[in-house]
């Protein structure tokens, strides 16, 4: 059974940080596409960041230099460092998975349930 299971969101400060979790069960995140998306109040859904599963990462133009996607790899969990907290990262996060190598190889077809952050000024 494929989970995907988010934890670690909540509410900071302005020039906070957080780092958010995503469990996985089922299959092995270390050799797969995952990514983190969010979505605002009012917004579209969107990327933050993808870890592929050689270890290549991307992120968001909005989140460089601020967020860093890694893998916990004896835990099988996915992780976002989120620092710098700015209040427009206020955003339900959502972790999820291709079951691929590349991720150009297939759609985020796994999803977690999300965790909420709010980032106050």
């Amino acid at each position: 059974q494929v989970q995907l299971v988010e934890s670690g969101g909540g509410s900071v400060q302005a020039g906070g940080s957080l780092r958010l979790a995503c469990a996985a069960s089922g299959f092995i995140v270390s050799t797969s596409c995952m990514g983190w998306f969010r979505q605002g109040p009012g917004k579209e859904r969107e990327g933050v960041a993808q870890i592929d599963g050689f270890g290549g990462t991307r992120y968001a133009d909005s989140v460089k230099g601020r967020f860093s996607i890694s893998r916990e790899s004896a835990e099988n969990t996915l992780t976002l460092q989120m620092n710098s907290l700015k209040p427009e990262d206020t955003a339900i996060y959502y972790c999820a998975a291709k079951l691929w190598r590349t991720c150009s190889g297939a759609d985020w077809n796994y999803w977690g349930q999300g965790t909420q952050v709010t980032v106050s000024s």
